[in-house]
């Protein structure tokens, strides 16, 4: 049997059983998945299959920042574009800088080039384990939108450090303007190319009306972004958000059931890859560590150490004079951004530097050989101290975010909430409106009358002046879902008992408990 299936089948277990046990034992997912994956590989009679680390790379990473583009807010991430770039470029430059120079100082055996090359690996954030904790927290949305928006772009500077670094390091020449040239041309021509892919992708959209071709379309953009970028040279990264957030801008051209249906699959997709990653992790931890000898190998430890002090340290340094000295400075800041946060959000920001799985496959793809063939030694010292950033960051970061949140007494602000109240208002408004004209215009049967009433109860649920009026509607609208979700399970239970006396087939039986299912959520709406 081929080594690989054993694995992905306990790949599978384990994000399963993470997912059920995650919630009761109060711990961001992530942590525990990378636990258990270190668990699997150190007791589990399994064959090490060496994983490419393009896997992730080429494989993982582009649905993902798709994805996330598809959930990250345009009107946010242009609202705090400032604080979004200073992280993902400004932190990543300064944590490529820092760790740079510090590891050129504690490993001697690494080049100078390698050091930088190492900076850059572990200088872009892992923040899926970050916003585990941060979404079940509820922080305020400026938090969410801005360390959101670093995810989405610093992992396409830090690739494209790597990428240049790789670069100086294989042909040991260097020069300060061409690399900045370089850096500009490659983010600036993948933006481009997203731009170009998003909307054509989109502009299928408008024409395709099959929900499963639609998702094949939608899981192809990401890619083929990718691969154009990567053929041009590129930021791929950069082509996927930009294609992702063009597409998600103008999501409302596919028909509202694909529209459930895509999303629904997508977050089972990214749920299943968001989860290997970690698994990923924790399983190739105890096969890299033995790599290092305990006497010989101590000073990369050191190092390893060391270096993720200074990405901890690097990011509060940068976070705090990056927060506040433009707002200071700038009253049109001030005023876009909402003025300054208070200083505990930033330091929730600050803390949020967990390192991933991104980290680990750009370090694992380091080549093992110079352009003339001679071996790198340094690639084993990269890939150790990568992996010690990557866990101690998660279990020490990771771990201590939400009793952080808590303890600084961070919570949502009001805005997020009115937002949404304020719009179900107006649409609610806007469908009774549409109704009453359409009654006016002919005879409504007493099903539409009894469909207003319902709008109007859950409009007064909302808005209503007067607090007994108010609490009137929402009892109304409370039974109106009790009274469905009766009603579906006794619609249910009879087609239960229609397919188990063999009255109807198992085909029929599929497609009414479906068609029983959407309307049961449509009555939710």
């Amino acid at each position: 049997m081929s080594g690989s299936l054993p694995l992905l089948a306990a790949g599978l277990g384990v994000v399963a059983l993470v997912t059920l046990v995650a919630p009761r034992l109060r711990t961001p997912a992530p942590i525990l998945l990378a636990l258990a994956g270190v668990l699997v590989s150190l007791f589990a009679p399994l064959e090490h299959v060496a994983l490419d680390p393009e896997l992730i790379l080429i494989g993982f990473l582009p649905p993902l920042l798709y994805a996330d583009a598809f959930h990250t807010s345009w009107v946010h991430f242009r609202r705090w574009l400032r604080p979004i770039l200073m992280l993902a470029i400004g932190l990543v430059a300064l944590t490529i800088l820092a760790v740079g120079w510090v590891a050129h100082a504690l490993l001697p055996e690494l080049p100078l080039a390698g050091c930088f090359l190492l900076g850059a690996i572990v200088s872009p954030t892992d923040t899926v384990a970050t916003q585990a904790v941060i979404e079940r927290l509820r922080v305020p949305r400026r938090m969410t939108a801005i360390l959101g928006g670093e995810s989405l772009v610093n992992d396409a500077t830090g690739l494209v450090g790597v990428q240049l670094a790789l670069v100086v390091l294989l042909s040991g020449v260097f020069e300060a303007g061409e690399v900045a040239v370089a850096f500009a041309r490659v983010a600036g021509l993948g933006i481009v190319i997203g731009i170009a892919i998003g909307g054509l992708f989109s502009y299928a959209n408008k024409l395709v009306r099959d929900t499963q071709a639609l998702f094949a379309l939608s899981l192809l953009s990401p890619y083929l972004a990718f691969l154009v970028a990567d053929q041009l040279e590129a930021s791929g990264v950069l082509a996927v958000v930009a294609a992702g957030f063009v597409v998600a801008w103008r999501i409302h051209h596919v028909e509202a059931q694909s529209r459930v249906e895509l999303y629904s699959a997508w977050n089972l997709l990214t749920y299943l890859l968001n989860g290997f990653c970690f698994v990923y992790i924790g399983l190739e931890t105890p096969w890299l560590l033995r790599d290092l000898s305990p006497a010989g190998d101590r000073h990369v430890l050191v190092a390893g150490v060391a270096i993720t002090v200074v990405c901890v340290v690097a990011r509060f340094a940068w976070c705090f004079p990056g927060t506040y000295v433009p707002l200071r400075l700038s009253a049109k800041l001030r005023e876009l951004e909402g003025g300054a946060p208070p200083w505990r959000n930033v330091v929730i920001v600050s803390w949020c530097g967990v390192r991933g799985a991104v980290s680990l496959a750009a370090a694992l793809a380091v080549p093992a050989t110079f352009d003339d063939g001679s071996p790198f030694e340094g690639r084993r010292v990269i890939v150790a101290c990568t992996l010690i950033v990557i866990l101690l960051t998660l279990f020490l970061q990771g771990w201590t975010l939400q009793p952080l949140v808590r303890a600084l007494g961070v919570r949502e602000d009001a805005d997020g909430e009115h937002e949404h109240s304020f719009a179900r208002e107006k649409i609610l408004g806007a469908g009774i409106a549409r109704l009453d004209a359409f009654c006016s215009e002919r005879s409504c049967p007493l099903a539409v009358h009894r469909f207003r009433a319902a709008m109007a109860d859950e409009l007064a649920a909302l808005s209503a002046a007067d607090a007994a009026l108010q609490k009137e509607a929402a009892e109304r609208v409370a039974v109106s879902a009790e009274v469905r979700r009766a009603v579906h399970a006794a619609q249910e239970a009879e087609l239960l008992s229609l397919r188990d006396s063999g009255a109807i087939n198992d085909r029929t039986y599929v497609e009414l408990q479906l068609e029983l299912d959407r309307a049961q959520d449509d009555g939710k709406r």
